[in-house]
């Protein structure tokens, strides 16, 4: 049986109730995790509130400012889930953004400030995370991230986040083997296109989501839970010979050709 009770376990990227890292966080909970939730701050305040209000039912007993751009607010972090927790199991890295100029047109025409914001933030972030996390994780661990087949496959409108999902994959593989030794994992889950908020800044999403209901084997999409169900696997001893490893969420879809 899936049991995570005395883990503790930080979950970024939580933004709303369409988000993935929701769907995470409530599945972690449901296993008896201890919950860490961090927030992306703003100059109002709006953000902090919104997703107090969301993970209350989760009565997580860490609630932190994260911008991952912001090293000083990265070191922050880890230095109070020290000063509260003193042992870090399990980090979800769900974070990725790109503006809409790298989203869309010829993929030759993105900018460099653009190139640089997405991989800086999609994929350097886990890096920097993941270092902040390894010296908290002394009784072992787990990290897993979130990725999508745009980053092997050309997906119209992906551009640029395709390049940081393809290098976000090859940072698990690295990480996998740096951290191995620790006994630390570290896993990549692929989910299918879901509705959220973030899947919504991508041109075509919905004709892309109907595309998987008609040509994967199970002939529908995945849901949040359902990623949350595979993010709790690899996070459980169940999964402790798994790590440096793409799990495809996807009803299949990537198995596809024709």
């Amino acid at each position: 049986m899936l049991d995570l009770t005395g883990k503790n376990a930080l979950v970024t990227g939580i933004a709303n109730n369409r988000s993935i890292a929701w769907g995470i966080a409530q599945q972690l909970h449901q296993a008896g995790a201890n919950l860490g939730i961090t927030f992306l701050p703003d100059d109002k305040g709006r953000n902090e509130k919104k997703v107090a209000e969301l993970v209350e039912p989760l009565h997580p007993t860490v609630f932190l400012p994260l911008d991952v751009q912001n090293d000083a607010q990265v070191a922050q972090t880890f230095e109070t889930i020290q000063a509260q927790w003193g042992r870090l199991d399990i980090l979800i890295h769900c974070l990725a953004f790109a503006s809409k100029e790298g989203l869309e047109g010829d993929f030759s025409r993105v900018s460099r400030p653009v190139f640089t914001q997405a991989l800086e933030i999609s994929a350097y972030s886990l890096i920097a995370l993941a270092a902040g996390a390894k010296p908290l994780m002394t009784a072992g661990g787990s990290i897993v991230t979130l990725t999508y087949l745009g980053g092997v496959r050309v997906v119209p409108n992906y551009n640029v986040m395709g390049i940081a999902k393809a290098a976000l994959e090859m940072n698990v593989r690295y990480l996998a083997a740096e951290m191995g030794p620790h006994n630390i994992r570290v896993n990549a889950i692929s989910a299918g296109p879901i509705r959220t908020l973030a899947s919504s800044a991508i041109g075509g999403i919905y004709d892309m989501i109907h595309h998987v209901e008609q040509v994967a084997p199970l002939r529908r999409t995945v849901t949040q839970m359902e990623v949350g169900n595979a993010a709790a696997f690899l996070c459980s001893d169940l999964a402790s010979g798994i790590t440096g490893q793409v799990l495809y969420v996807d009803a299949g879809y990537e198995i596809m050709g024709m």
